[in-house]
């Protein structure tokens, strides 16, 4: 039986999350989504997802510290989805834990692969 990939969008606008949530679940992902950075950390925590979609500005969280405490307790697979485009941005990021970083606006097709 084949296992659907989870991924947990954490991601505070609520039009591009849910795109990114279809467009995943027509690829044969399981998509979670959420809204804030505390939701975030939780559903992390009990849902063992496979893989992470994080923006950057969420209402209760910066998501480079974000993304730094989730590194610190597990080894999923972050992908940092920002319209912060800048080189130093990038670089804050990957260096946080991050496995890499696509700008807004960005390409579905790009972020399946």
């Amino acid at each position: 039986m084949f296992k659907q990939i989870k991924v947990l969008i954490i991601e505070d606008e609520k039009d591009i999350a849910h795109i990114v949530r279809d467009y995943l679940s027509v690829n044969n992902f399981e998509a979670i989504i959420a809204e804030t950075g505390k939701e975030g950390i939780h559903i992390a925590e009990t849902t063992n997802p496979s893989f992470i979609i994080l923006d950057l500005t969420l209402p209760d969280y910066d998501g480079i510290e974000l993304c730094r405490q989730i590194r610190e307790k597990s080894d999923i697979p972050i992908l940092i989805l920002s319209a912060r485009g800048s080189d130093t941005d990038k670089v804050i990021g990957l260096g946080f834990g991050a496995g890499d970083y696509m700008t807004k606006p960005f390409s579905l097709s790009e972020l399946v692969a």
